[in-house]
């Protein structure tokens, strides 16, 4: 498994829009998740060992910050004739596998992943109220082993975005299987 880093479009820059379909059988665009605290997007994907490692982690992070508003959505880019565990079928499959409590969508195009800058599985994007990226990083210290988690990255900087804090600390960027390419 050849690993990537992240590379993302600039923090401070506006969230790149977005009308993809889901797991869930309906569209969703990005004016969906207007009126939330944060929104998280990543960018995602059924086969990668890092993204389906962090499954677990941000069902928990959905669940944990909910009350607060925070959104998170997961998009996967893939290219599914290459990779057919990452098709709109099997995308249905693993959300109801995994208990996803997120929209899961299906960038076919790959537009919305190339807007982004997106580069690898999965790729993280904290946008604060106004739809503006705050932060573009790791998900935590330890994609391997949960229970060795020393540092949780996405959750110290949703702590800041929610209270209108900066993000105080060195950004780590994300690192996982590329995205594959059409």
């Amino acid at each position: 498994m050849a690993m990537v880093q992240s590379q993302g479009i600039p923090v401070g820059s506006r969230a790149p829009a977005f009308d993809l379909p889901g797991v869930d059988g309906r569209r969703w665009s990005l004016s969906d998740f207007e009126g939330a605290s944060a929104l998280v997007v990543v960018f995602t994907c059924n086969h990668c060992p890092v993204a389906k490692a962090s499954e677990d982690r941000f069902v928990a992070v959905q669940h944990d910050y909910a009350p607060e508003g925070v959104r998170l959505v997961a998009i996967n880019p893939n290219d599914a004739v290459a990779y057919p565990e990452d098709s709109m079928e099997e995308m249905m499959a693993r959300a109801a596998e995994k208990g996803f409590n997120f929209p899961y969508l299906r960038d076919d195009t790959q537009e919305v992943a190339r807007a982004y800058v997106a580069a690898c599985t999965p790729d993280i994007f904290l946008f604060d109220r106004d739809q503006v990226l705050r932060y573009n990083g790791r998900l935590d210290d330890n994609w391997k082993n949960p229970s060795a988690v020393s540092r949780r990255d996405l959750r110290r900087s949703l702590d800041a975005v929610v209270a209108g804090r900066p993000i105080d600390f060195d950004v780590v960027p994300s690192i996982g299987c590329s995205i594959k390419w059409k």
